[in-house]
């Protein structure tokens, strides 16, 4: 399988409605109303001074999505989703591991990159891990559920040294 990422563009407009309301995303707050989508697209909080959105192209068809953000700030946020007929294939880590190298790449005023997920979300912890992610955070019943329940959620960070190196650097969770 081809993978490629591209650059969000307003004139995919139509498409980011399609690909976020056309499928379910069990592990994200809400579902996505189309004309909500279109507006934050119209309004640029896809792409703008502090935000870029990815496709992930696998074969040429749009498998993914990923939103870069904070860009401006010394540790950015992404939020990655994959498609519900692309899961399971290996595009996540395919997606977090370039995402990682471009941010780093890219913006050299970094030293972290962080993003978080629920802790139920078995696949993308894995992601995380994979992709040499240390998890540094577990907030209890802060994320809420489309079934109204809150859910914990589990925040994970890579750090720009360990990237160059390719080692994992864990917090130290007994300093107290």
């Amino acid at each position: 399988m081809r993978i490629e990422f591209a650059r969000f563009s307003l004139d995919d407009a139509d498409l980011l409605v399609d690909f976020l309301t056309r499928q379910e995303w069990p592990f994200h707050a809400s579902t996505q109303d189309p004309e909500a989508v279109r507006s934050r697209a119209a309004d640029g909080l896809y792409d703008n001074e502090e935000t870029r959105t990815f496709w992930v192209l696998a074969d040429g068809q749009r498998a993914g999505l990923i939103r870069l953000q904070d860009l401006a700030d010394d540790t950015p946020l992404f939020d990655l989703r994959i498609g519900q007929e692309w899961r399971g294939r290996g595009l996540g880590t395919k997606a977090v591991t370039w995402l990682t190298g471009h941010l780093f790449t890219e913006l050299p005023h970094i030293n972290r990159i962080e993003g978080t997920t629920r802790q139920d979300n078995h696949a993308m912890r894995a992601v995380f891990r994979k992709s040499g992610y240390a998890k540094e955070a577990h907030y209890r019943e802060s994320w809420p559920g489309q079934d109204g329940r809150p859910y914990d959620a589990v925040g994970y960070a890579i750090l720009r040294r360990d990237w160059l190196s390719g080692t994992v650097t864990p917090p130290d969770w007994h300093d107290d």
